[in-house]
């Protein structure tokens, strides 16, 4: 059937099965501002013609035909027309006719880092908080109700616990969530943008709990007796031998070993300034590496957590562990990075090396440079300092000390 040929509308349901295609799509009205569009393959759909709050015209997908039947789309136009009459704007609406919470955005959101390859501990930090801290307060709200004073909430909450660092990363991912509902249609503000303005200053820069070269004898007898679990110990001591942020050793594969090369590859996808890093290791290591291998090694992780939920030993078991020998508020693992960091430079190892050690960014072309160019110096530097570090177990005899000197002048 021709459209010229219409004689009625509402059209019947005679009508909306024959209508004819023609060389371009087209929309014929059903009535009080609902079409069936009709496409040049024959396909057809319904829209509703509405006035936005804004003032501006703008069209609803209301389903295909004739899955969506002539009654169906009628009765569903007018439950829409209702709610404009009410205020809101079905722009906004979902496919079931809902207003799109903050906690289907944050899923969305969410997936993307995934989905982008954002490393294990920053997708896991994200959720955390988000579980904790963001949807409790505004997830099952929709995203056009939610309000400044809402997020003023969140940050202030985490900003009680001292957390300056946490809130100033939540805000950012709150904005981030809300920028992309509104590049989406779903929303027009966002109500986090100016959270910054009213952030808690955060006390000054304090540095992770570390130690200094005279304090270490004493902590590597204390682990020695470390009642933690094998597997635990095994991870404090690689934190403590390759200066390795708790986050990379707690996701360390098996696949990134080479026993052969002595090398620990990571990949650009889990590191922080998403570039790969390449970290040399010492026999030590290796050795330690090996025992755990027995335990460990027909899995993916090195250092697994418990349960289905903690698929990785979690920062706070390697914390306990350290805390468990009479070094609590002394030192954490990160805190070891520091305490790598001072002893090498104090015994004239290069910044260059250290720095790129400690996975810190150089910028260009440079970085990439130096990071290959450094390998086999970075090997001798970290072989020197597991055996330093045994060598301090041991007691520095002032024959150690010149070795140890010529080594590193070497």
């Amino acid at each position: 059937m021709k459209r010229t040929q219409i004689k009625r509308r509402p059209l019947a349901d005679t009508v909306l099965a024959s209508l004819e295609p023609e060389a371009k799509a087209y929309r014929e009205l059903d009535g009080l501002g609902l079409y069936l569009r009709v496409k040049p393959n024959g396909s057809k759909s319904w829209e509703l013609r509405y006035k936005r709050p804004n003032g501006k015209w703008s069209w609803k997908g209301l389903g295909g035909f004739p899955a969506v039947s002539g009654k169906a789309a009628r009765r569903a136009a007018e439950d829409l027309r209702r709610q404009l009459s009410d205020g809101i704007d079905i722009a906004n609406l979902d496919d079931h006719g809902e207003l799109p919470t903050f906690r289907a955005s944050a899923e969305h959101w969410y997936q993307r880092k995934l989905d982008v390859g954002r490393s294990p501990g920053t997708t896991s930090q994200m959720r955390r908080y988000l579980d904790g801290d963001i949807l409790p307060r505004i997830g099952d709200k929709p995203l056009s109700d939610i309000t400044r004073a809402d997020c003023t909430a969140i940050q202030r909450g985490i900003e009680s616990r001292e957390a300056h660092n946490i809130a100033e990363k939540v805000r950012g991912w709150v904005n981030q969530i809300f920028s992309e509902a509104i590049a989406e249609g779903l929303c027009e503000l966002n109500p986090a943008s100016e959270l910054k303005h009213i952030a808690a200053k955060a006390p000054d820069t304090v540095h992770y709990p570390h130690l200094f070269e005279t304090e270490l004898p004493a902590f590597i007898t204390a682990m020695k007796s470390s009642r933690s679990r094998p597997i635990t110990q095994a991870a404090v001591w690689m934190v403590l031998r390759t200066a390795s942020r708790p986050g990379m050793v707690r996701f360390a594969e098996w696949s990134e070993i080479s026993f052969d090369d002595g090398l620990w590859v990571i990949s650009a996808e889990k590191m922080k300034m998403r570039r790969e890093h390449v970290v040399p290791l010492a026999a030590q290591t290796l050795a330690s590496l090996k025992e755990v291998r027995l335990q460990t090694g027909r899995q993916r992780l090195i250092f697994p957590g418990q349960g289905p939920k903690n698929p990785a030993l979690s920062e706070n078991t390697i914390n306990q562990a350290i805390a468990g020998v009479g070094y609590k508020g002394k030192l954490v693992g990160h805190g070891a990075r520091h305490t790598a960091s001072t002893l090498l430079r104090e015994h004239g190892w290069k910044k260059d090396l250290v720095e790129a050690q400690l996975a810190h960014k150089e910028g260009g072309v440079a970085g990439v440079y130096n990071q290959a160019q450094y390998i086999e110096k970075r090997r001798a530097m970290m072989q020197w300092y597991a055996d330093y570090l045994d060598a301090l177990d041991a007691g520095m005899t002032e024959e150690r000390t010149e070795h140890f000197k010529a080594l590193v002048e070497g």
